[in-house]
């Protein structure tokens, strides 16, 4: 008898597109992959990352059980016996060193997985650290603490209705590369074309002319790190005239009259001797933003991972608002999500900020974090709090934070290591236990952070497509059962949670549009699983001053640990004049960090790790095009090939993120095989945005050199 090929609707979760998908599968095994165009987000666009799902479940270097370290290699093991060796070594190196001795690492894809989310929580507690990083602070931590100051909780966020606008200044940001980022914003090709279809206007501030620079109506290069000095020039020149736009938040502002005087000297002539870019230009783009009514400003990785980040994000912010596109139709909305909606009565997860308190070199805490820049410090210093075990989860800092080289160095040092991920990744490979969760496509989602960011509101919940094998379990079952087994050692309670769809389900009725509320749609996860290819909410709401915490009744401009970053702008004037090459990073469609890299369709072609540099500065240094480079700056040096570039500023050179699998002790074998090098070995840990502790991995001084 010939079994029946079925046909699944979910969303892709491996980027922030969130694509619909039509997948069908015969045998429990994937037969295609396709985009879903009854989709109302997605409308049936897809990303190579969608198709690259079939190479993840089948990926035969996938774990699928426990495995523990012997010698070199990797024995499976009972999930019995690996609790029960996490937990006895966690409880005897907390009872000796204290809570503290343990440190946590969330990498990118948990963001990516519902039940990572949902539970991590629970795993945290049993373990009671206070020494926890995250992806955050090699990449949005700036976004978060703006929108904490101002707003009252560190996931307001206001995104771009893209859809609505008629004039789009981006800085930093490749969203045609990167599906958005903290932008969710499917088919953002066609969605950018639709601007100038209706007479709008698109403006890229790069040092790149990226894909998405070339189909803008402008681009203009910018010198790497001097974003601050540009923003503050716009703030400048909308407040030398009249704010006629304030319109509906004025009531709603605290400490507007304490920025003038700190933005003075910004003139545009000023900030167009240091950052590069004309200052008539300058002053066209502010008059421009101001007198075009639906308009919006937006700046992504490029702004937030430098020294200036958080400056940066709240100066974008501030643009919005003077010249009146925050909170309205065509300008910057914070959207309404059917789950974990952000209004006046938000009670969990605002936020915090705590400056100059990590260990060993005091760098700033924000949102309960300790910057990622620490980590290796806080394993090798020794003192009391000092790392002596990790658990990471779902993550690989040894490529994708900054001097992998050294944090290498610093996980062979630790006495205890657990990594819940399901790759012996260039990380993994130093843990003592793996415990590897089921696959995207063998578990439900519900996508709980992306839904925040998405330019317009949608809902989706998706089902399992593959039957996982007998005994396998979810990220969630994980963490349920290794808490409650760390809390039983360690003589504590646990409590476990649910399981996830129950949590979104209560989450979703009592939402905006819940069966709980008294919205016409009367959400449920019944509802949801009703609506296989999503349900369409509307365009983002506005709604701002009501949903503003209730502890925080106004829109603050004058946080004093931001303000006080633009006397460092300042001071930064000069080392922002001298010559040198600056690195900056770059993402590419078919690439997710380092975790996508062990797929085939997806990486193969011509290799995409290589060095970008303008014609001119190669000729200057006797480079010839496609010769073998070494990158040197403050902490390492890397060899590489080259690529001449007309598309680069000159004075700026650049490498992807998340290469540099060979040679190093990960066991993918695709991404073993491929040339690359990691620029994480290069960026220095001690460049860092000084409000927020972020990473500053854009801008990086370095020296390039032809080898003989």
């Amino acid at each position: 008898m010939t079994s029946e090929t079925k046909t699944v609707y979910r969303a892709c979760n491996l980027c922030e597109a969130i694509c619909g998908l039509e997948i069908k599968v015969k045998d429990n095994n994937i037969i295609s992959i396709k985009g879903d165009k009854k989709d109302p987000f997605s409308r049936g666009h897809i990303c190579p990352k969608g198709t690259a799902l079939q190479d993840l479940q089948e990926d035969p270097d996938r774990l699928k059980f426990p495995v523990k370290k012997v010698g070199e290699d990797f024995l499976q093991i009972t999930w019995e016996e690996a609790y029960q060796i996490i937990a006895d070594n966690i409880a005897s190196i907390q009872a000796i060193h204290g809570n503290n001795a343990v440190g946590i690492y969330a990498g990118n894809p948990s963001v990516h997985n519902y039940g990572t989310m949902t539970h991590g929580s629970v795993l945290r507690k049993s373990i009671g650290t206070k020494n926890n990083f995250s992806a955050s602070s090699i990449d949005q931590l700036p976004h978060q603490l703006v929108s904490y100051a101002m707003y009252g909780h560190q996931f307001m966020i206001p995104i771009p209705d893209i859809d609505h606008t008629d004039y789009m200044l981006m800085l930093g940001a490749n969203p045609l590369a990167s599906n958005g980022s903290l932008m969710t914003v499917p088919d953002v090709k066609a969605r950018l074309k639709a601007i100038q279809e209706r007479g709008g206007k698109v403006i890229v501030i790069d040092p790149r002319k990226t894909e998405t620079a070339k189909l803008a109506d402008e681009h203009f290069f910018i010198k790497p790190g001097t974003d601050a000095f540009f923003l503050l020039a716009l703030i400048h020149q909308l407040l030398c005239d009249p704010l006629e736009n304030l319109g509906h938040l004025e009531p709603h502002l605290e400490g507007l009259e304490d920025i003038l005087p700190l933005v003075t000297d910004f003139t545009a002539d000023y900030a167009s001797s240091i950052c590069g870019i004309p200052a008539t230009k300058i002053k066209t783009i502010a008059k421009e933003i101001t007198l075009t009514k639906r308009a919006v400003c937006y700046g992504r990785m490029g702004v937030s991972t430098q020294i200036h980040g958080t400056l940066c994000q709240w100066a974008i912010q501030v643009i919005n608002i003077l010249a009146g596109n925050l909170d309205v139709r065509g300008g910057a909305i914070v959207p309404t999500p059917a789950f974990a909606n952000i209004s006046s009565n938000a009670e969990s997860g605002p936020g915090n900020y705590i400056p100059g308190r990590s260990r060993v070199s005091g760098k700033p805490m924000a949102g309960g974090e300790i910057p990622c820049v620490s980590m290796a410090e806080e394993i090798t210093t020794p003192g009391e709090g000092q790392i002596k075990s990790m658990v990471t989860i779902a993550g690989n800092p040894i490529l994708s934070t900054p001097d992998g080289r050294g944090l290498e160095e610093a996980f062979q040092t630790l006495d205890f290591m657990v990594s819940i991920d399901f790759y012996i990744n260039e990380t993994t490979a130093h843990a003592d236990v793996i415990l590897p969760p089921t696959s995207t496509l063998e578990h439900d989602h519900y996508d709980v952070v992306f839904n925040r960011f998405a330019v317009r509101d949608v809902t989706r919940y998706n089902e399992p497509v593959i039957i996982p094998e007998d005994s396998t379990k979810h990220d969630w079952e994980i963490m349920n059962e290794l808490a409650s087994v760390i809390a039983k050692a360690k003589d504590i309670d646990s409590q476990p949670l649910p399981p996830p769809h129950q949590i979104i389900d209560r989450g979703i009725q009592y939402g905006p549009y819940g069966a709980k509320s008294d919205h016409d749609l009367a959400l449920s996860l019944a509802k949801l699983k009703a609506n296989p290819h999503g349900i369409d909410l509307g365009p983002l709401k506005p709604g701002l001053p009501q949903r503003l915490a209730s502890h925080h009744p106004k829109i603050i401009l004058n946080s004093a640990y931001i303000l006080e970053d633009i006397e460092r702008v300042k001071r930064s004037a000069d080392a922002n004049t001298s010559k040198g090459l600056l690195l900056i990073g770059r993402r590419h469609i078919r690439s997710n960090n380092s975790w996508m890299h062990n797929s085939k369709r997806l990486v193969k072609g011509k290799m995409r790790s290589h060095l970008f540099m303008n014609p001119e500065d190669m000729k200057s240094l006797g480079i010839n095009d496609r010769a073998k480079v070494e990158i040197s700056s403050a902490v390492g040096s890397v060899i590489t090939e080259v690529e001449a570039n007309e598309d680069m500023m000159l004075g700026v050179v650049s490498l992807p993120h998340g290469w540099g699998h060979k040679g190093r002790r990960g066991r993918l074998s695709t991404a073993t095989e491929k040339d690359g090098v990691s620029c994480n070995d290069i960026t220095d840990t001690t460049l860092i945005d000084a409000v927020s502790g972020n990473a500053a991995v854009n801008g990086v001084p370095v020296t390039v050199s032809a080898l003989v």
